[in-house]
């Protein structure tokens, strides 16, 4: 598993305490709850009937020893002794105290888990099949491709503004237990060749008869009319063909990440999947997490 640096460390910690500055001036009134929605949800904290609730990412669903041991600590300290795994492989504390939610985040920071991108519309965590790893149908680990794929869109700026969430699932088993065909996209591995490996998807599938959505007419626009770039401002929901457009660009970000990544995703596989799970040290970063 991924296994983070001064740079990640520091980037989590910042975000601790940025959100414990907006929870503070929420507490004293500076901050109405609909002014402080935006900031709560971009750290995975929603507001439900009685209390506030905590989602936290389990990115494709590993967990180390001592983060595991965290979750439990969190769940007895700041919430009722328990947690709710979702169907996304994150994990929900239903019962936090506003207060204490930055004290909560910031333990959970300690061990590498944090809550960005749980929650609002943004590109949501990745996840893939429980058994990879150890799956003997699989051809390939696809937990690298997932986290490559975690690293490229957390925090991007194109990714964390849009219409709706939008959802990433990678499998490169024979037996579909991820549930690609159910995701925004669906990567799932299949072997091309004796030592080739490339990835497919439900929204790249058929390139033939799947292409860009043409081009729209043009249109005369009334005097004095909105221009397009200020309409574009206001966000808008998602049709099918706009969702099937972002689906398709964001398949080709993916290809050209794949392509250059390739070789170094085989390279630091062992790195970051097998000698990082016995070396403390081992550690193997592309972006920040």
């Amino acid at each position: 598993m991924y296994l983070y640096d001064e740079f990640d460390r520091t980037l989590v910690a910042e975000r601790v305490t940025e959100f414990r500055d907006q929870v503070g001036r929420r507490i004293s009134g500076e901050l109405t709850e609909e002014e402080f929605k935006p900031l709560r949800l971009m750290n995975g904290v929603y507001l439900q009937l009685h209390a506030y609730m905590l989602r936290i990412a389990i990115p494709y669903g590993t967990l180390s020893s001592r983060q595991l041991r965290m979750l439990a600590h969190v769940g007895r300290r700041y919430d009722r002794n328990y947690g709710h795994f979702t169907t996304r492989q994150n994990i929900q504390f239903n019962w936090i105290k506003l207060e204490s939610l930055p004290d909560a985040m910031a333990d959970l920071a300690s061990a590498g888990l944090h809550g960005m991108q749980t929650s609002g519309n943004c590109v949501r965590n990745i996840t893939t099949d429980q058994w990879s790893g150890v799956a003997p149908d699989e051809i390939e680990d696809p937990r690298i491709w997932a986290e490559l794929l975690r690293q490229h869109t957390t925090m991007h700026p194109e990714f964390t503004f849009l219409p709706r969430k939008f959802k990433i699932a990678v499998t490169a088993a024979t037996h579909d237990r991820a549930a690609v065909k159910v995701h925004d996209i669906g990567l799932h591995l299949h072997r091309n060749g004796p030592a080739a490996t490339t990835s497919t998807s439900r929204a790249s599938k058929s390139w033939s008869t799947i292409s860009a959505p043409k081009p729209s007419r043009a249109r005369s626009r009334p005097s004095g009319s909105t221009s397009r770039t200020a309409r574009s401002r206001s966000i808008r929901p998602w049709s099918p063909r706009s969702r099937r457009a972002f689906a398709i660009r964001t398949m080709r970000t993916l290809t050209t990440i794949r392509r250059s990544s390739h070789d170094f995703a085989r390279l630091t596989a062992a790195s970051m999947l097998g000698s990082a799970m016995r070396s403390p040290t081992t550690k193997c970063r592309v972006m920040p997490s």
